[in-house]
């Protein structure tokens, strides 16, 4: 069972430039500015959350209760794997070595995976595997950017309440980029 991520080092940058989503909205004027890197930072956590992939790199931090969950981690695209700790039998913390696994990342699918001939170690009953491991796409498909200018749009349009426009086109745009439960 995997439990909530924590996000320890959150994205330096957005897939949306602040010149992308002003080109996008039409604002020249400086005193906008502030509030439009908001709605990217927001409608980028949106699609985020819609589509339960990461699309700016960011540090993960995930915890599962045993080897076999790391089949299928609960974050992705995974770029790269910092570090893999766990309990053993002693009630030592340990650091698995990264000879004996493989990263498996397959743009939205990311698994832990053995090596030939390499098994996980035995862990401490009730303990819990970390998983430290930088997140995020690397390159952001052209439809999830777009979906984010549709988010930022919309945002910027209703940012003084009311009812938000329905985001159909949003939602079409990114069909093919939402992981499946």
């Amino acid at each position: 069972m995997w439990y909530p991520t924590a996000i320890t080092v959150q994205p330096t940058a957005e897939p949306i430039t602040l010149e992308e989503a002003c080109d996008h909205l039409r604002v020249d004027d400086e005193g906008e500015r502030f509030q439009v890197i908001r709605l990217v930072t927001m409608s980028r956590s949106f699609v985020e959350a819609y589509c339960a992939a990461r699309w700016a790199t960011q540090t993960a931090v995930m915890k599962c209760d045993a080897w076999d969950d790391l089949a299928r981690l609960p974050e992705a695209p995974v770029q790269s794997v910092t570090s893999i700790s766990y309990v053993d039998t002693n009630g030592d913390t340990q650091t698995l070595s990264n000879t004996v696994y493989d990263t498996w990342a397959d743009a939205l699918d990311a698994a832990i995976v053995t090596k030939y001939g390499q098994v996980f170690p035995p862990i401490r009953p009730g303990s819990r595997i970390t998983l430290t491991a930088v997140v995020g796409a690397a390159t952001i498909p052209p439809p999830v950017k777009h979906a984010i200018l549709l988010h930022v749009g919309y945002a910027y349009e209703y940012r003084e309440g009311g009812k938000m426009a329905e985001l159909d086109a949003m939602t079409a745009l990114l069909a093919n980029y939402r992981r499946g439960a």
